[in-house]
């Protein structure tokens, strides 16, 4: 395999993951929003449990799609396997 498919495919899988860790750090930001913003969503978030276990599991998700991204852009700098498989 030549060094230029190689790089192609570094900076693919970069740009992949920035937008993954761009698509948690959003739904982090609205799953924080939805927490603790006191005049907006927190009179619909009180009158269900269901809506407010659904902002903790935003924020949830969020974060972990957030860090999924960081790790994978990491592994697609460094070249590292392992990082990439995580």
């Amino acid at each position: 395999v030549t060094m230029g498919v190689l790089s192609c495919m570094k900076y693919l899988m970069f740009i992949f993951n920035v937008l993954v860790f761009a698509g948690g750090t959003c739904l982090a930001g609205m799953g924080v929003w939805v927490v603790v913003d006191p005049n907006g969503f927190q009179d619909i978030v009180a009158a269900r449990a269901v809506l407010s276990a659904g902002a903790w599991l935003l924020l949830a998700v969020g974060i972990a799609l957030s860090l999924l991204g960081f790790l994978g852009c990491c592994g697609a700098l460094r070249r590292s396997r392992p990082l990439l498989l995580l």
